[in-house]
């Protein structure tokens, strides 16, 4: 394979589906994680709960639209169990229980007792026919010259759709964060105590970063469930949301275009390194392992030098520093 069509294929990647979910979701953590200091080491639970809430109700005979209103109040549901009992505490419980539940819930719903609703680990497909009954776009590939950066028509609506969610959620949390309530967030994540010495519910500020994180991240689920038509436990590892941070910390946390950012470099730099160890003739088990370990040496050095991010203020970086 050419450098070309490296380049080709790692572009693509930087625009597909894969990197604007995972930039979508990537807001919902920025707004828990970057603006207000909470450290959800769980957010791939969110992704769970709008996918298969979408999937089960679509499977079981409902509307789609019922299926992604219920997914996103299953998130909402999610972040207050997770919230209400630890937000009170020290962040490093919050951090411990959200890692926890991601983990149990990605468990419970790969067992024989709930198969009834989720099918086990053989997952629920076939759910996402209505979504692209509703696309307009007629047959045909568009895009650039170029092949490899060409999309079909049901590629395109996916990505028209979910993209245009990023710059929506993106819009909300940019007005969200110049109005009164986000300056009490960075208040919250700078010093907890003097916004409580100024009369500020921080519990409650907290809990509305986490729930509102929580939906946006839902959303991200239901864009991933879409493109694959298909939802199984191992699509929500915990690995995930190692990776989200790895986004939001590389575009800039505490910034409104970082995790778009963040999220289409990211995808650039594994699509290329996996084209590149591929076409040299690494086995698919060792660039499996390498991918794993670009993750971790990125986000290890952003944190050592640069941890500010591509675009990022050094000042929001430094959480509670003093």
């Amino acid at each position: 394979m050419s450098l070309g069509k490296i380049l080709e294929e790692s572009t693509r990647t930087a625009v597909g589906i894969q990197a604007a979910s995972y930039a979508l979701a990537c807001v919902g953590l920025n707004v828990q994680f970057g603006f207000t200091g909470l450290v959800n080491l769980g957010h791939v639970a969110s992704l769970l709960m709008g996918a298969y809430g979408t999937a089960i109700v679509v499977d079981k005979g409902g509307p789609l639209w019922l299926g992604v209103v219920v997914g996103l109040l299953a998130s909402v549901v999610l972040a207050l169990v997770m919230g209400l009992p630890t937000l009170r505490l020290r962040a490093d419980y919050l951090a411990i229980v959200t890692l926890s539940v991601a983990e149990i819930l990605r468990i419970m719903v790969g067992t024989r007792s709930f198969r009834g609703l989720t099918n086990g680990q053989q997952g629920i497909q076939g759910f996402a026919d209505g979504f692209f009954e509703l696309n307009p776009i007629p047959r045909g590939r568009y895009g650039p010259p170029l092949d490899g950066l060409k999309f079909d028509e049901r590629q395109l609506w996916l990505l028209l759709v979910c993209w245009s969610l990023v710059a929506l959620t993106s819009l909300l949390v940019f007005a969200a964060m110049r109005s009164p309530w986000g300056r009490v967030l960075r208040a919250v994540r700078e010093d907890e105590d003097a916004a409580k010495s100024l009369g500020k519910n921080v519990f409650a500020y907290k809990l509305q970063a986490l729930v509102l994180g929580s939906v946006i991240g839902a959303l991200a689920g239901v864009m991933l469930a879409f493109d694959r038509s298909f939802v199984e436990p191992k699509g929500f590892e915990s690995a995930v949301t190692f990776i989200f941070l790895v986004i939001v910390i590389l575009g800039g946390a505490g910034t409104v275009k970082g995790p778009w950012v963040g999220a289409m470099v990211y995808w650039f730099v594994f699509q290329f390194t996996d084209s590149f160890l591929r076409d040299v003739g690494w086995v698919d088990a060792d660039v499996a392992a390498i991918r794993r370990l670009l993750a971790g040496v990125m986000l290890a050095s952003l944190v050592i030098f640069r941890p500010q991010g591509l675009f990022g203020d050094r000042k929001e970086s430094l959480i509670g520093e003093r």
